[in-house]
């Protein structure tokens, strides 16, 4: 599978039910962040012929599976968006989740944040108060949904941090998760970054290439970054480099395999240098190459490319 090259660029069973059997539909559940982007998210599920169904309670997750099963696979996606609106939100999102696990019926949390301050502006352009500030300021809102959001957090298969993505940008991703390619193993997105603007708060394995050479320091290789030839070959014929990609692959045969068994269906790779322009940039090109190479399917953003 050929990489193919674009701003967020993709590196490219059950048994089955007898006539009478119900169908069970594939289950995602949209949640996170009052402003962190759950309709657009939603939207472009639907757009990909996902049935939707927004601001539904979490208890009713169950009753949406037995009416879907009754329609004889006529409903073979279902896309819930649930919010903190419903008091018991916690509770009744992790005992449904729970029940339909019981069943055999699968499902995806994908949980949707963004950092404090691009959710302030958010609310602040829209004119509108948090669902949970009550008669405090917008930031107390968000505190107290985060809070009362962490261990659905932590549960969730997928994290988008969308601080730095526009509308279009969160269709695109959400198109390479849900685009419906039958893959084996999790879906790995692999993401550049630069230490100096923060960690990607969505990863689930983070390394440090700041042990190279940085190539800033190279007057020829400054300008260019971790997508030209010249940076990569310098990259990849330091001291060290090589031997950290071997050992790093290694670890994540391990890592992939036990997800797979897990049954997790995405994992999210961060590989990190100073300023996320040369090294970091080269290193995750290489992984994805590799791991595309192998049979995954990868996807590769580089978060700080440009920002220098």
């Amino acid at each position: 599978m050929n990489p193919v090259r674009e701003p967020v660029r993709e590196h490219g069973g059950a048994a089955a039910a007898a006539p009478d059997d119900p169908v069970a539909p594939d289950i995602v559940v949209i949640t996170g962040m009052s402003g962190a982007g759950r309709s657009t998210a939603a939207k472009s599920l639907e757009d990909l012929g996902w049935f939707v169904v927004d601001n539904l309670p979490p208890g009713l997750l169950p009753t949406m599976v037995d009416l879907a099963e009754r329609s004889n696979g006529a409903v073979p996606k279902i896309a819930a968006v649930v919010d903190v609106r419903s008091r018991a939100f916690t509770t009744d999102l992790k005992s449904s989740i729970d029940g339909l696990g019981a069943r055999g019926v699968a499902s995806r949390i994908v949980f949707l944040e963004a950092a404090d301050e691009t959710l302030v502006q958010r609310f602040d352009s829209v004119r509108r108060p948090h669902p949970l500030q009550s008669s405090g300021r917008v930031v107390d809102g968000i505190a107290a949904e985060r809070e009362l959001l962490r261990d659905v957090r932590g549960e969730a298969d997928l994290i988008l941090d969308t601080s730095r993505l526009n509308v279009h940008e969160l269709r695109g991703r959400m198109r390479d998760f849900f685009g419906g390619r039958s893959v084996r193993g999790p879906r790995v997105s692999i993401v550049s970054f630069g230490y100096k603007h923060g960690l990607p708060v969505d990863a689930d394995l983070v390394v440090d290439c700041r042990f190279l050479p940085n190539p800033h320091w190279i007057p020829e290789l400054a300008p260019m970054t971790g997508l030209d030839e010249p940076v990569r070959e310098y990259v990849l014929s330091r001291p060290g480099a090589q031997e950290f990609l071997k050992a790093y692959f290694a670890a994540l045969e391990v890592l992939l395999a036990g997800d797979e068994r897990e049954g997790k269906h995405f994992v999210t790779l961060a590989v990190g240098c100073t300023g996320g322009k040369h090294r970091s940039v080269a290193i995750a090109e290489y992984l994805a190459a590799q791991l595309s190479d192998e049979g995954s399917d990868v996807r590769v953003t580089h978060r700080d490319l440009g920002r220098e």
